[in-house]
């Protein structure tokens, strides 16, 4: 069995009139699961992710406080024989791999948020982590970005897709 999971994070919704991309929006509605890494800001960004699709979000530091009342701030996904565990804030870039993977133990991977800045590690053990950026707010990065995880058969990859 094939799952798609479409992943977002950092939408910072709504402030200055910023949407969700079409091409983001086209991918969270085929997908089947969205996650979303943090960050969402209000409650209207987490109605219309659940209208788009099945959900599984975690609260940022810049949630409202509904939002944070609404979400963890952890979760973990298990399908096509993988585990994999979603936060916002995966902290310091230095050492963050061997971090997540005492964090998240059980997990075959982490998704998290936070900077902005899409990344995707892999340890010498096949735990990978993965950033998917921001579809609205690229901050440093030079697009903005979501990404796609694949599951089949127990094994998970991961694509970075550029918005614009």
């Amino acid at each position: 069995m094939e799952m798609e999971i479409a992943i977002v994070s950092d939408t910072h919704m709504p402030r200055r009139g910023r949407v969700l991309p079409e091409g983001c929006v086209a991918r969270l509605q085929r997908a089947d699961l969205i996650i979303h890494a943090g960050d969402l800001v209000g409650l209207e960004v987490l109605d219309q992710l659940r209208s788009l699709g099945e959900l599984v979000a975690v609260h940022g530091n810049v949630d409202a406080p509904e939002v944070k009342a609404s979400l963890p701030v952890t979760a973990t996904v298990r399908s096509g024989g993988a585990t994999l565990a979603v936060v916002h804030d995966g902290g310091p870039a230095a050492g963050r791999v061997r971090r997540m993977r005492s964090r998240f133990p059980d997990a075959d991977a982490v998704v998290f948020g936070h900077s902005h800045i899409p990344s995707h590690e892999r340890d010498e053990h096949g735990f990978q982590i993965f950033n998917p950026g921001s579809p609205t707010e690229r901050r440093r990065s030079p697009h903005h970005t979501m990404g796609v995880a694949r599951l089949s058969d127990g094994e998970l990859t991961f694509e970075l897709v550029v918005l614009d």
